[in-house]
């Protein structure tokens, strides 16, 4: 099992991205949150086997049909704990 942590960037707020993240990470069966962030991009904690977190950092590359990603910064410094299943959280 893998943790990563995603800062998404572009017209990724108001597109309904979130939402998206969490039926994406559900379906790969991730471990997780997704929250915006006050400086108008999307950050999201994924965690489980490689190749789904690998999966789903693709996807986050796209997003859902409204947003527009510009980059996508992935780091291995997400946090140790995680909690079960994938949740959304308030912006902060």
């Amino acid at each position: 099992m893998i943790r990563r942590r995603l800062v998404v960037t572009g017209r990724v707020q108001g597109v309904f991205f979130r939402d998206w993240t969490v039926e994406q990470a559900r379906s790969l069966g991730l471990d997780g949150w997704v929250r915006n962030r006050a400086d108008g991009s999307v950050e999201a904690v994924v965690a489980g086997a490689p190749e789904k977190v690998e999966a789903m950092i693709e996807r986050a590359h796209r997003g859902p049909s409204a947003a527009r990603v510009d980059d996508v910064a992935v780091s291995e410094d997400a946090p140790a704990e995680v909690p079960d299943g994938f949740e959304k959280r308030p912006t902060r």
